[in-house]
């Protein structure tokens, strides 16, 4: 069974949307399950100021990412790089564990989008 926090960030997830002159973008899915995530960053002087997410896939994935989104949010770069998948499920209070997965796409995706920032701040 879900856990009262999964289930209000699946039926009312957080930072929902792309946003328009992201700083850095992230894309990873799992082939396996189908789940896909994108994720979208704005920084600001080392900050995540802003933080946005599509998700195509299982309840458990909009969940976490919308928990990941929450917990980066007015971090610094360093600060999100530390965001592990077992802290966006403890925030959820729990993952059934066929769903462990989609705490790790939600941790990756975050990844993803600072070093898409990173690399973009370089100019390659």
């Amino acid at each position: 069974m879900y856990s009262e926090k999964v289930l209000d960030h699946f039926n009312n997830p957080r930072n929902v949307g792309e946003l328009e002159h992201a700083s850095g973008v992230g894309m990873v899915g799992n082939a396996k399950c189908g789940d896909i995530m994108k994720m979208y960053i704005q920084v600001e002087n080392n900050i995540i100021t802003d933080v946005r997410f599509k998700t195509f896939g299982c309840g458990a994935a909009i969940a976490t990412s919308s928990m990941a989104t929450e917990m980066v949010k007015g971090k610094t770069l360093e600060e999100a790089l530390e965001l592990t998948n077992k802290a966006v499920m403890d925030a959820l209070d729990g993952l059934p564990p066929a769903k462990v997965h989609c705490s790790v796409l939600a941790e990756e995706a975050i990844r993803a989008a600072i070093e898409d920032y990173i690399k973009n701040q370089k100019g390659d």
